[in-house]
């Protein structure tokens, strides 16, 4: 387990004085990027065989919105674990310990000079330290899109500022901007990503969206290939 301590700061909050989604995003990615460090023989089997965990996707369900000052703690553990992927829960927990956040991510393991799929040797496996999955409504990490119905907007631009140190467009910035193209008054209590092909800086993105049973789909497309599928329910 890794754990991160936060506070709801300005920066991290709405008009309304609210942890925003796209921040708790961000705190949930930092702790589970930070999370190698508590496994020390994963970390150095990573480094020498140069490769890299990119998240593949994740569901996560709003049990309560934190508010401003409110004191968090966010929580990273592994429980499973097979030679291309890794699964993960990230919780986060309120100053009572009980949880705003629940998530389950799934990560590909990649080679880092051709972004590639990359096994880890089964001694690494059985090193890991792997801990109970935490209770929560998971669903299929795969997201099939409406066969009809979408409406296609304007792209949107990869910016210099969405890139991470992987040379890519970051996890959570995907959310961001899917998130300007839902309803104002649109409460995103579940969400589901399914993370296909990494966006660089200048790619255009094409959003399509579609109206499902209790929410929106929205599509983020590089020319005719889907980069993001994104899942917001109420």
């Amino acid at each position: 387990m890794y754990s991160l301590n936060y506070k709801v700061t300005t920066s991290t909050c709405d008009s309304e004085g609210r942890l925003k989604l796209y921040s708790a995003l961000q705190m949930m990615q930092d702790c589970s990027e930070m999370w190698i460090d508590s496994e020390p023989g994963v970390k150095q089997y990573f480094a020498e065989q140069n490769m890299a965990q990119l998240l593949a996707s994740r569901q996560v369900e709003v049990i309560r919105v934190p508010e401003y000052k409110e004191e968090l703690t966010v929580t990273s553990t592994v429980y499973g674990m097979k030679p291309m992927f890794g699964f993960r829960n990230t919780f986060i927990y309120d100053a009572e310990g009980k949880p705003c956040y629940k998530t389950w991510s799934m990560g590909a393991f990649v080679d880092k000079s051709n972004g590639k799929l990359k096994r880890v040797d089964d001694a690494t496996i059985a090193s890991m330290t792997l801990e109970p999955q935490l209770e929560m409504n998971y669903k299929d990490r795969r997201i099939i899109l409406p066969k009809e119905g979408g409406t296609t907007l304007d792209p949107i631009s990869v910016l210099r500022a969405d890139i991470d140190y992987n040379k890519h467009l970051n996890n959570a910035n995907y959310i961001r901007m899917a998130m300007e193209l839902l309803p104002e008054d649109f409460e995103v209590k579940g969400l589901r990503v399914e993370y296909r092909v990494p966006a660089k800086l200048g790619d255009q993105l094409i959003p399509t969206i579609f109206q499902i049973d209790g929410g929106i789909i929205i599509s983020l497309a590089i020319g005719n290939e889907v980069s993001a599928i994104i899942e917001f329910t109420v």
